[in-house]
């Protein structure tokens, strides 16, 4: 802790901060702001009400008025202060409001119920967090059963993309055969083709092999990437060739090179694409919404696309439920993000 605080700290200076210093901290302040600035604002209008969430021009902090319980009324009523008129400076509780008029009485005397404009009342608020956004989901939505969903898909998906780019990584990189140049130049060409282009096609090959409503079928036509296969390929071709044949003069089979020698020599480059799988997969939401039809086979984000409608945008939930939607990837690139540096940089030739 103590290195990083003097990292942080440190300045070109001596005794006091040099011009540099200045437009570098300044620089480095706005790429911070820049980078989590919608985050902190995103998190902050996920415990903001509905009213609020209306407010123009809106506000940083999340706002509620205060409500008082008043003897005679069944629901607490909202407090406002009196600017104008004989109760000028006192706390009233409104009780109703109608065409720029409002009904008001005073805690003390709820009996005695007083009419006056309602541009006389100002608001009396404070901040408050409206954490029942988060509990209701829970109540009102199958979120366990969504984030269920959610994981299954990513971490299969991820295990089978794993599985098939490296073991495809490997025969590029390590086997001579004719043919080998073109599959490779068809697999780095398919990285120009877009997904939008082959929606027709894989869909009517998961319907013909009755995967549709399926989780299997948003698993399975993501079982490899080129991006993979092109990833694992060029770090693969950094292994010497002398270790392979070392093993294989001592008798070792292909499968076991593969499984010994190959995967846990290129470890930096597999973390980064399960990293990068995890966020593509749990991310993902035109495939998913293609096959998946059924509400108890949603995802996180087909789910969070039912809180917006034709008509009408439930904000508060929608706002929570993305922030929860949010958590596990952002918890997998804060632990995880050095490992893409570190295996991208290690990716090209020694």
């Amino acid at each position: 802790m103590t290195r990083i605080f003097s990292f942080l700290t440190a300045t070109r200076g001596k005794g006091r901060l040099h011009w540099t210093d200045w437009v570098s901290y300044g620089y480095l302040l706005f790429g911070v702001l820049l980078m989590f600035g919608p985050v902190v604002w995103l998190v902050l209008s996920s415990f903001k009400t509905p009213n609020e969430l209306d407010r123009f021009p809106p506000r940083f902090l999340p706002y509620a008025q205060d409500v008082a319980e008043v003897e005679g009324f069944e629901e607490p009523l909202l407090l406002f202060t009196v600017t104008e008129g004989d109760l000028a400076g006192q706390i009233v509780a409104q009780t109703r409001r109608a065409a720029g008029r409002a009904e008001v009485v005073l805690p003390d005397d709820p009996e005695n119920r007083i009419r006056m404009p309602a541009a006389n009342l100002e608001a009396i608020e404070g901040i408050a967090f409206a954490t029942e956004n988060y509990t209701s989901l829970f109540e009102r939505f199958n979120f366990l059963r969504f984030f269920w969903n959610s994981t299954f898909i990513t971490v299969m998906a991820t295990l089978i993309m794993l599985l098939v780019n490296s073991m495809a990584a490997f025969a590029l990189s390590k086997y001579q055969f004719r043919g080998r140049t073109a599959v490779l130049l068809m697999v780095v060409g398919t990285l120009m083709i877009p997904q939008t282009v082959v929606l027709v096609p894989l869909f009517l090959i998961t319907f013909e092999l009755g995967m549709l409503n399926s989780l299997w079928g948003v698993i399975i036509p993501g079982a490899a990437t080129p991006t993979g296969v092109f990833l694992l390929r060029q770090y693969m071709i950094t292994i010497p060739d002398e270790i392979l044949d070392a093993a294989r003069m001592d008798k070792a089979s292909e499968w076991k090179i593969f499984w010994r020698i190959i995967i846990p020599l290129s470890a930096p480059a597999i973390a980064v694409l399960a990293i990068l799988a995890i966020m593509w997969r749990w991310n993902d939401f035109l495939w998913p919404l293609i096959v998946l039809t059924r509400s108890e086979n949603f995802t996180l984000q087909l789910a969070l696309n039912s809180f917006q409608g034709e008509l009408q945008t439930d904000w508060p939930s929608l706002l929570a439920m993305t922030v929860l939607t949010l958590l596990p990837i952002a918890a997998v690139f804060m632990f995880l993000q050095k490992y893409i540096a570190t295996g991208i940089a290690s990716t090209g030739g020694k």
